[in-house]
């Protein structure tokens, strides 16, 4: 199953590490260190231009695991992904 995160976007479920609501996690310094490192590495992406309310974090492989940041809640996140793709993780 796939986990659509707006503007045509979507990651395999079974890669879906975590999801992460941006305005709860980002006060900690050790979460803030993570996105930037991230972000220098390029393995961001932005999903649309709209204010992001949540990063989902996946890992395909053994690569290194990207970040995407979405304008869509986690609780909305939440809800697509109870559809079947959680189900298999």
């Amino acid at each position: 199953m796939y986990l659509h995160l707006g503007q045509n976007v979507m990651v395999r479920g079974q890669d879906v590490i975590g999801i992460f609501d941006l305005d709860n996690t980002t006060w900690s310094f050790r979460t803030r260190r993570f996105l930037d490192k991230a972000e220098r590495e390029g393995r961001v992406i932005t999903v649309g231009d709209d204010l992001p309310r949540s990063f989902v974090l996946t890992q395909e492989g053994e690569g290194l695991p990207a970040v995407y940041i979405t304008q869509l809640s986690p609780a909305t996140l939440q809800k697509r992904g109870s559809g079947g793709a959680w189900n298999e993780l």
